[in-house]
């Protein structure tokens, strides 16, 4: 989350990989007369194809009459494929490499993979062949697809030799993956080095979330951002879409709250589907006690006021039995309409809580709370409860929940709930504790560090909109408060990260300008989370090159 959210003024400028360097022979081998070169990467990953030399008339021998050797042809060593995020691996072999050719077919091993085997085909301009179980059913510029081995259901292999490709991986987001690689060798090269890449993501939360509540977004402009996630091998697209501004998806249930501009259920399903066949889970959030301003406009009796009573900002009344009601009835609609594993609960930046005297300014709070929770009871516990109440709302939906840090409140006889993640972003609020003392107690944290991580539009409360410099050159994963990393140690703990837009001045750009900003920040974010080296291999002038060259 971003309102209400102070930073200092002045900010500074910012599974292990095996860095593959280009060790082909970047020069041309010495060959004799008659014999071509075909190099299969040039030293920019780039390819190019050289046809056979044939002996002039003044190489061939008259007087013998000899007749000329056949032209042969010799390979240098591949380099490593040049790719966003960078593969992990990369064996080197000599050979032509492989570029789609006319007739050149993809064929899978299982039906499993037949939507990404027609969705490569179509990219690559090949045709879709369909099932194929024996694998010596593959012609020369084939590209096939297999499941089939363990391990991490998102790495993959890829071999390029004798002409075919085949990607094999023990799950079908691996599969994709590796048909991600080769995308863009193809686009950014022309030829896919000969050799074989073995791959897959140090981290396994790769998320963007976009805030659509308080600026609404077309489904054309998500949808453009789920196939440039896809090609980036991110793996979630988190929707914030109820806030105080707005709240953007229709409603069966409370068709009243829903903002005149808005995406249907339908846009919805077409959005989810989009994304879950780039294997993205889409991550929704209906954010509360707080942030609920759109609701809370189209049912103020349920509005949080303090003693005096003056109304509370996006602050519902959880002391209320209607408040926990209507939450509950949005939470458990639109369970169905995002099927995905994960839910944003949000819990964030309760304005009750930021008062001097929460019991003294909200003694309706401070009553129920010592009913629920006896004498001792207070405020904090009573929202802490509002949390685990709507977790075992969307527990029972099967969903693994997280929520922002500052929802985990200090000091509270009533604890979170055990099984929900933290979503750490900020170390500026009321009480701020350091992201070690989740660790410690065995929490698993993502990672939304503000200082690196969040493009906020019109920059208030001193955010300035972060560069894919500064995240490529100085952010890991495990630094997810300020510049500062966890121990190592926590590594496990720390599940990845998410880029995240947020809306507070919503007319400050256009969503285009939206997709221009984030580009690179997207590009460098999805690296660190591939590949968390902190020392990147590639100097950012190389990287931003690389990225322009892959579109």
């Amino acid at each position: 989350m971003s309102q209400h959210r102070r930073r200092p003024s002045a900010r500074q400028g910012t599974r292990r990989r095996a860095v593959v360097a280009a060790a082909a022979f970047a020069g041309t081998v010495a060959l004799g007369t008659g014999i071509g070169v075909w190099a299969s990467s040039g030293g920019d990953g780039g390819s190019t194809a050289g046809a056979s030399r044939q002996p002039s008339g003044s190489d061939r021998s008259a007087s013998s009459g000899a007749a000329t050797p056949a032209p042969t042809r010799s390979y240098p060593l591949s380099q490593a494929p040049r790719t966003i995020p960078a593969v992990r691996s990369h064996t080197a072999e000599r050979g032509p490499g492989w570029r789609p050719q006319r007739g050149g077919r993809v064929v899978v091993s299982d039906p499993a993979l037949a939507d990404e085997g027609r969705l490569t085909a179509g990219e690559l301009g090949l045709s879709y062949a369909g099932q194929k179980g024996a694998e010596d059913d593959v012609r020369p510029g084939d590209l096939r697809l297999d499941l089939g081995g363990s391990g991490d259901p998102e790495s993959y292999t890829m071999t390029v030799r004798g002409g075919s490709v085949r990607i094999s991986g023990p799950g079908d987001a691996g599969v994709f993956y590796g048909t991600r690689t080769l995308k863009q060798e193809v686009h950014g090269g022309g030829t896919a080095p000969e050799g074989v890449v073995r791959d897959q993501p140090a981290k396994p939360q790769r998320g963007f979330m976009l805030d659509i509540a308080r600026k609404p977004f077309t489904a054309g402009w998500i949808e453009d951002r789920i196939r440039e996630l896809g090609d980036l091998k991110f793996n979630e697209l988190g929707l914030h879409f109820s806030d105080d501004q707005g709240f953007r998806i229709e409603s069966d249930t409370h068709p009243e709250i829903v903002s005149r501009d808005h995406l249907t259920k339908a846009q919805v399903k077409e959005i989810v589907a989009l994304a879950a066949a780039r294997h993205i889970q889409v991550v929704p959030e209906i954010d509360s006690p707080g942030h609920l301003g759109a609701v809370l406009a189209a049912h103020p009796e349920l509005q949080l006021r303090n003693a005096q009573g003056v109304a509370t900002r996006g602050a519902i009344d959880i002391s209320e039995d209607a408040s926990a009601k209507i939450v509950d009835d949005l939470l458990d609609e639109y369970a169905d309409l995002f099927p995905g594993s994960y839910w944003n609960l949000g819990g964030d930046e309760y304005q009750a809580l930021t008062v001097a005297d929460p019991e003294a300014s909200y003694p309706q709070l401070a009553a129920a709370a010592r009913e629920a929770y006896g004498a001792s009871g207070t405020v904090a516990d009573l929202t802490t409860g509002w949390l685990n109440d709507r977790a075992d709302t969307v527990r029972a939906h099967e969903r693994t929940m997280r929520a922002w840090n500052d929802g985990f409140l200090r000091g509270t006889s009533v604890q979170p709930a055990d099984d929900l993640q933290v979503a750490y972003w900020t170390g500026k609020e009321n009480g701020a504790r350091q992201p070690v003392e989740y660790l410690r107690a065995g929490r698993k944290v993502l990672n939304y560090n503000d200082e690196y991580l969040y493009y906020v539009l019109g920059q208030p409360n001193t955010f300035v909109y972060p560069t894919g410099q500064r995240i490529y050159e100085q952010w890991i994963p495990r630094m997810l408060r300020g510049t500062s990393a966890v121990a190592a140690r926590y590594e496990p703990q720390v599940l990845g990260g998410s880029f995240a837009v947020w809306c507070d001045l919503a007319n400050s750009q256009t969503q285009d300008q939206v997709a221009a900003g984030i580009r690179m920040p997207l590009r460098a974010t999805i690296e660190k989370l591939w590949d968390p080296e902190t020392t990147p291999a590639m100097s950012w002038t190389d990287f931003k090159a690389l990225a322009n060259r892959l579109g």
